[in-house]
């Protein structure tokens, strides 16, 4: 019988055990209980085929409350294991949440309990309702669909839906591009929406099953509707959601985890998804009294955001809010974006609930003050609810955005200045974070510009606390300090602007008041005035009015203690967490800025941003803002090495490039580039805007392009948004002069 299964191409396990020590192994081991328990004849002695019966007839093997209790506690260990966002873009459909290795813990749990392995006898048992078993027959179907292709698309037992199949098999299966959604995004929705629904239901059974074997304590009523048991919360009438459907928003008020009350019952989730599929189409989302209880409960600020969770997954907030059902389970195609539309927002919103805790991260201090000062909780949570609302309808999911929140806002019954602000957080979600990464800061047009946009004080905080929990929403690993710096630093200026004390726009002025401080911090540190003043004679007028004035006293404490021999190169940690703070002073030359590039990624750093200056005399004054490619914090010796290996690049006439195999992930988001240019600040630069694909040594690459095309940078800033390079560069031709057409 083994060689039939081998040749079909299987590996099944084996052994050859005496029925007692069957017996023994089944009674220590959980794996092998379970697969008895699903054992069927297929040749061999029929009277074999008894023993899974004797099994179960056993008490002492595994006894339901303990089968079940270690079943779930294997179930939570997956889901630590597999639940990470590689997972979510990359998910298994065998033992990823929600898989079919879920559905089979349903079935298990109903043969310890003596049921056939049969969703009908489920629903018989109680454990599902008619519209439960649909649903996961439904989702089980459409598993073992994909399942059964990606099988033959890989050609071997392949379990993850990998990036290499799944455009293939969207195809495969019947899924098109539209204006909306690509096929493959289309594709990966139904999968993600049946995965959450079984993810639901089947823990939902598996909480009724375990209130039968260990009945929770009374119930303790808590007014006329609701009362607790234990942790969860329930109405007192069963058919409350039909008589009055506003209850289904409103037992969300009575949800405190200070007090214990996380959830609603297995049984009252039941009965808010059979009220529900009852109601009208948009009958809760115009229901006044509904309107009016999610009102109050935005109003609880820090709390809101588990319970807002709590709705949506029993389905209530989809109904209240027809343009959340529409995202939810929307994966947009790109290694950006790692969770689903509602996922993230669910994500965005408990990080916001974060900002209220003593026991936030260090580096959130600033949005933990601004969440203490907030007048505008309510605004602030429900654009979070509403940014990314709109996406998958083509257009500006911002600008949709704002129409949606708009709309809703109104029906709230909030005033014009509340419906504005939130409106305007909507539309403007991405504003902090795209000033910050693709301009510079340092000018203060660029912040009067931005500060202009925010137009107040109150907005300003809403807005970066906003796209901080956005940036952490989308992806932790998009978070590092020096991304932090800069949003703080933007929110910063423009404050400063929004209260009347902004920086001069003159840039004498800033010069002036940068070399001032500058030589302050000099003279105080034991370096002579005249010293100081000479080095400076050759420092181009930008060093003082694009860096700030720590920057160019250590700059120039490291040009004062070298030797006097080109190159110098000098290397310190950023006032930015994990970031790393380079300069260099050598004879310019064309290729200077390809060959630090290339020095820099040979040695493992990632650039954030450069600024490249000319002296007097000719020399190039560069400085870059570096990260580990691999996340790693720095050290003393590391960044000693690596000033010592860029001082051999620049002095070699031409540096060697290392050369990447493309990891397999991006291979599946090449892009078209896309080139924009425009008349820089400074008229006789072209500012560049390129955005890509990323892959290693992308930088490399461009700045070796610019050479071969007569091009010099005085500029660049650079950002990745997972697959995807935005990069811009300050140019001009060898002349100094702007580009032309």
């Amino acid at each position: 019988m083994f060689t039939v299964l081998w040749d079909l191409g299987l590996k099944p396990a084996q052994a050859v055990r005496t029925l007692a020590a069957q017996h023994a192994l089944a009674a220590q081991d959980l794996s092998v209980f379970t697969a008895q328990m699903e054992a069927r004849w297929l040749a061999g002695d029929r009277a074999m085929a008894g023993l899974p019966a004797a099994l179960m007839t056993d008490t002492t093997l595994w006894p339901p409350p303990r089968f079940l209790a270690a079943r779930m506690e294997e179930q939570a260990q997956r889901r630590a294991q597999r639940g990470d966002s590689s997972y979510r873009l990359e998910p298994d459909l065998k033992d990823g949440p929600g898989g079919l290795r879920q559905l089979d813990l349903l079935y298990w749990l109903g043969l310890r309990m003596g049921l056939p392995r049969d969703l009908s006898a489920l629903t018989r048992e109680g454990l599902l309702d008619a519209a439960a078993a649909a649903a996961l027959e439904s989702a089980e179907a459409l598993l073992a669909r994909d399942r059964y292709a990606l099988h033959l698309q890989a050609a071997r037992a392949e379990e993850r839906l990998l990036f290499d199949h799944q455009r293939a098999l969207a195809q495969q299966l019947g899924y098109r591009d539209d204006a909306g959604a690509l096929a493959v995004e289309r594709f990966m929705q139904d999968y993600y929406r049946a995965a959450a629904s079984v993810e639901t239901l089947v823990d939902e059974a598996a909480a009724r099953l375990a209130a039968r074997l260990d009945p929770p304590p009374p119930p303790i009523a808590l007014d006329a509707d609701w009362q607790r048991r234990g942790a969860v919360l329930e109405p007192r009438a069963t058919d409350l959601f039909h008589q009055r459907p506003a209850a289904l928003v409103e037992g969300a008020l009575r949800l405190d985890a200070g007090a214990g009350i996380r959830a609603f019952s297995a049984d009252a989730a039941r009965a808010m998804r059979s009220a529900l599929h009852a109601l009208p189409p948009a009958a809760l989302a115009h229901d006044a009294d509904a309107l009016r209880a999610f009102d109050r409960l935005l109003q609880r600020g820090a709390a809101a955001p588990m319970a807002l969770t709590a709705l949506a997954r029993d389905g209530v907030l989809g109904a209240l809010i027809p343009a959340f059902a529409a995202v939810s389970g929307r994966m947009q195609y790109d290694l950006f974006h790692q969770y689903t539309v509602d996922e993230h927002t669910l994500r965005v919103l408990a990080q916001l609930a974060l900002f209220a805790t003593p026991a936030a991260a260090p580096e959130f201090a600033l949005a933990q003050s601004l969440w203490q000062r907030q007048e505008h909780l309510p605004v602030l949570i429900l654009a979070a609810l509403f940014h990314d609302i709109a996406k998958g309808r083509g257009g500006d999911h911002s600008e949709l955005g704002e129409v949606e929140v708009r709309g809703f806002a109104r029906r709230l019954g909030w005033t014009d200045a509340d419906v504005d602000a939130a409106a305007f957080l909507v539309r403007w979600h991405l504003l902090l974070s795209q000033t910050a990464q693709r301009q510079d800061i340092s000018d203060p047009q660029v912040v009067q510009t931005f500060a202009t946009r925010v137009g107040t004080l109150p907005r300003l905080d809403m807005l970066y606390l906003l796209t901080v929990a956005d940036i952490i929403g989308t992806s932790a690993k998009l978070w590092n300090g020096f991304k932090d710096r800069l949003l703080i630093d933007l929110y910063q200026a423009a404050r400063r602007v929004l209260s009347g004390a902004a920086e001069s726009l003159d840039e004498a002025a800033r010069g002036q008041a940068c070399r001032a401080a500058a030589l302050a911090q000099l003279v105080a540190s034991g370096h002579e005035s005249a010293a100081v003043e000479q080095l400076w004679r050759d420092f181009p007028a930008a060093a003082f009015v694009r860096q700030r004035a720590a920057q160019v006293a250590w700059q120039s404490a490291a040009l004062l203690a070298a030797p006097g021999v080109l190159p110098v190169v000098a290397a310190q940690s950023h006032v930015a967490r994990g970031a790393l703070d380079v300069f260099f002073l050598a004879a310019d030359r064309d290729g200077l800025f390809a060959a630090a590039t290339a020095a820099l990624e040979r040695e493992g750093y990632v650039v954030q941003e450069a600024r490249i200056l000319g002296t007097p005399s000719g020399r190039a004054l560069d400085s870059f803002v570096l990260l580990d490619a691999h996340g790693a914090s720095g050290d003393a010796a590391r960044a000693a090495l690596l000033c010592a290996r860029l001082e051999a690049a620049l002095r070699a006439p031409h540096a060697p490039r290392v050369r990447h195999s493309l990891p397999r992930r991006l291979r599946h988001f090449q892009r078209s580039p896309q080139i924009r240019y425009e008349p820089a600040r400074e008229g006789a630069r072209t500012r560049l805007a390129l955005r890509c694909s990323d892959r290693p040594g992308l930088l490399a690459d461009i700045a070796e392009a610019f050479v071969a095309s007569g091009v010099r940078v005085h500029d660049a800033r650079i950002a990745t948004f997972g697959d995807i390079a935005e990069d811009y560069f300050e140019l001009t031709d060898r002349h100094d002069r702007a580009l032309d057409a």
